[in-house]
């Protein structure tokens, strides 16, 4: 299958390593990767924060930049909820109704990770290796917007040395929320503080999700307590194998579309 990757602008200017892992997992799995060049935000923070005009030529870019994609992968519950549960909306609103059918459209043939590796392509043991002690936190969009289920603990399952430990917890939200940490740092602060806390209390080397965003403020908090415990992306533990350097190493990119 021709596969396009979404990266999300998050992963492409602040964890880069998340598109690689996910690329390099695709191709293991026999799997051709390309990354259309046109793709830049999906628009959800513009929505988000009520600039829904604004965030109008910004969802018709991205309908645009994977017109006739056969499959649309992304490393991001978040963005993969925005593209099924706003796109069209905000299109539709602005009396763009033919662009708000591709976007439909569009979002049918468009995945989280997991989705697409479990629904998809019916696999839940990728071949990876990860021996470390590792808990996972389900972010609110995945769970609640695109129920996924547990569908990234049935891949979690399958890897071959990992130790999962159950979150106490897991359901209750990190705090970041995008503009939300910032508009209301308090709450946020105290929402992380619970959530670090849970982590911690398994004992695991590894805290992951399925969202940059979500680990980006996890393992930001972890790391100014200087707790040891590492903050790492689920394409980054599936992509992982027994003779890879380390769950970071980079990768050749995708092949342009």
């Amino acid at each position: 299958m021709r596969v396009a990757l979404f990266a999300t602008c998050l992963v492409d200017t602040v964890a880069p390593q998340v598109a690689m892992a996910t690329a390099r997992l695709l191709e293991r799995l026999g799997h051709e990767v390309v990354v259309p060049a046109g793709q830049a935000c999906c628009g959800q923070m513009h929505v988000n924060t009520g600039y829904r005009r604004e965030a109008v030529p910004i969802v018709a870019n991205h309908v645009r930049a994977f017109a006739g994609a056969e499959a649309i992968v992304s490393p991001s519950g978040s963005c993969v909820a925005s593209i099924h549960h706003q796109q069209a909306m905000v299109l539709r609103r602005a009396g763009e109704d033919e662009l708000a059918a591709e976007a439909e459209a569009l979002a049918e043939r468009t995945y989280e990770l997991s989705q697409f590796l479990v629904d998809v392509l019916g696999v839940t043991d990728v071949g990876a290796y990860y021996p470390h002690r590792v808990t996972y936190h389900p972010t609110c969009h995945s769970l609640r917007l695109l129920r996924v289920g547990d569908r990234p603990l049935q891949l979690l399952r399958a890897v071959r040395g990992l130790e999962l430990v159950e979150l106490p917890g897991a359901e209750q939200c990190c705090g970041f929320g995008g503009t939300f940490s910032i508009k209301n740092s308090d709450t946020s602060t105290a929402m992380l503080t619970d959530k670090m806390a849970n982590v911690l209390s398994t004992h695991a080397e590894v805290c992951t999700a399925g969202d940059a965003s979500c680990l980006m403020h996890i393992g930001g908090g972890l790391s100014r307590l200087r707790s040891g415990t590492r903050t790492v992306h689920l394409a980054e533990i599936l992509a992982s194998t027994e003779d890879a350097v380390s769950p970071h190493q980079t990768t050749r990119p995708a092949v342009p579309a």
